[in-house]
């Protein structure tokens, strides 16, 4: 619910500011998007598996639900790479090179984004990996047992987790590092100023904000990933169902996160928000955002 609701006002104030959206935004969009398409294909089914006991369907239930999670898992993954690289090009131009970023190079990046992980996710589909139950017993996800007892699982989850996980994920740390270093000495540099400029308050707090949302993320799936290579290497009967439960419930509760940071972090989402919920006439309003200054979440 909260992930449906909060994605959705998200969705909701980019369709009414879509004309006053910055290039680099559209990356916050795109992962609402995925957020809240996990939300809808996976979740209800999972909810109706725990009520059941066991797992509803059978193998090609298993099957569209393993294939749906490793989409939007992926495509989540790749967002916040692609957040962090704009972010830090964004940090170490200077104003006149940041206008390069535009809306179709960020649209042409989004495409690729669902591309790749759309190529990651029917991979096993057509005889490269494996899908198949989580030890708990209703849900699904990759066959990470497979990674000993098949060579073709061995190169799948091995591919797998070097280009969708490690490779981004260092990425992304190191973006976080060197925007965390731009920023440190900018603010040196001020510090002989009495007052620091608004233009540096703003970047500090974008970054904060970008590292938060990558942190939530991250934290969310680590438990599922040590309990996932956990399973690669022992037998997953070593592990009680409710251990290997917890840490995939934690990690589709990255998907309700975000909502939560844009409000906290940025003005124009909480002045959004309150009009969203003084509307009578649905979504959209006559009168124009264009009213309404904005400081923008990715500008810099």
């Amino acid at each position: 619910i909260l992930t449906i609701l909060g994605n959705s006002a998200v969705l909701a104030t980019a369709v009414k500011r879509s004309s006053l959206l910055k290039s680099p935004e559209l990356l916050t969009v795109n992962l609402a998007l995925a957020d809240i398409g996990m939300a809808i294909s996976m979740y209800p089914l999972a909810i109706a598996s725990a009520w059941n006991h066991a797992w509803l369907g059978g193998d090609a239930s298993c099957i569209y639900y393993a294939l749906m999670g490793f989409l939007f898992g992926v495509c989540s993954m790749m967002t916040l790479c692609a957040m962090a690289v704009i972010r830090f090009l964004i940090t170490n131009s200077s104003k006149s090179n940041s206008t390069k970023i535009t809306k179709n190079t960020v649209c042409i990046l989004i495409t690729f984004i669902w591309l790749y992980s759309l190529l990651w996710a029917i991979l096993p589909l057509v005889g490269w990996g494996y899908y198949g139950p989580e030890p708990f017993g209703i849900s699904c996800t990759i066959a990470w047992s497979k990674f000993h007892s098949s060579s073709n699982g061995f190169s799948f989850i091995l591919s797998m987790f070097l280009l969708c996980t490690v490779l981004p994920a260092l990425t992304i740390v190191t973006c976080y590092l060197g925007v965390a270093w731009k920023v440190h000495k900018a603010y040196q540099e001020i510090q002989t100023i009495d007052r620091i400029s608004n233009a540096a308050k703003l970047e500090k707090k974008l970054t904060l904000m970008a590292v938060l949302i990558s942190v939530g993320f991250l934290s969310s799936w680590t438990p599922y990933a040590a309990a996932s290579f956990w399973s690669i290497f022992n037998s997953s009967d070593s592990l009680q169902p409710l251990v290997t439960l917890l840490p995939c419930l934690f990690a589709k509760s990255s998907t309700a996160y975000n909502p939560f940071i844009y409000y906290i972090f940025s003005k124009t989402f909480r002045r959004e928000m309150r009009h969203l919920q003084c509307w009578r006439g649905g979504f959209f309003s006559p009168s124009s955002s264009a009213e309404h200054p904005v400081s923008m979440m990715w500008s810099g």
